[in-house]
């Protein structure tokens, strides 16, 4: 099955996604983490990446579309993929319709004035790539999944947290009546318990 996750920065798609991967044995792709990969290994690739993060620009589509026609042609790819973070507007939906149809795409639906306080009592695991929040775990500085070590994301904070969400209203959002006129939108109610989006995830998709 090929899954689309889509919701604002904090609506839990990485949490989700794990989860629904597991389920599911589909590989879970996230652009953001493809993208901190290849600036970590330092390949040709995530190098351009790094200059043009490091400009104060956004990756571009056609970079962005590149990576992922890549990843999704690799052999873990072929009975399915559950994307996070992919599309992130209406030209990268298009261009995937042209090599990699998704079947359903899952909604995260939750009231933006409620994300920041999510997103700002993030922290993430270095090591196994899950997060985690303060209101779950307080003040501890290691993963209670793997022990790796936790930190915050450099865009965590209220202002930059402003500033994508803005973006994801912009350019993100019209992608919810994008899936909904291909009748392959299914709203999920993500203001509640991990364990009851999951849950209502999971029905969707049987």
């Amino acid at each position: 099955m090929k899954i689309i996750l889509l919701g604002a920065p904090g609506s839990g798609k990485g949490t989700q996604a794990a989860l629904v991967s597991e389920q599911l044995k589909v590989a879970h792709i996230s652009t953001g983490d493809i993208f901190r990969d290849n600036i970590q290994r330092k390949t040709p690739i995530g190098l351009k990446i790094k200059s043009i993060i490091d400009g104060g620009d956004l990756c571009p589509d056609e970079l962005t579309i590149e990576i992922v026609k890549q990843r999704l042609s690799e052999p873990d790819c072929k009975n399915g993929y559950l994307l996070d973070g992919f599309p992130r507007n209406i030209a990268q939906a298009v261009a995937l319709d042209e090599f990699a149809v998704p079947d359903k795409v899952i909604e995260l639906a939750i009231p933006l004035y409620k994300i920041e306080r999510r997103i700002t009592g993030r922290r993430s695991c270095a090591k196994c790539k899950n997060s985690f929040h303060i209101d779950f775990i307080g003040d501890r500085k290691d993963c209670p999944n793997c022990g790796g070590e936790l930190f915050i994301r450099e865009d965590d904070n209220p202002t930059s947290v402003k500033e994508r969400l803005a973006v994801y209203k912009a350019q993100t959002e019209p992608l919810i009546e994008y899936y909904e006129s291909q009748g392959k939108l299914f709203p999920i109610d993500a203001d509640c318990s991990i364990e009851k989006v999951f849950d209502a995830i999971v029905k969707v998709l049987k």
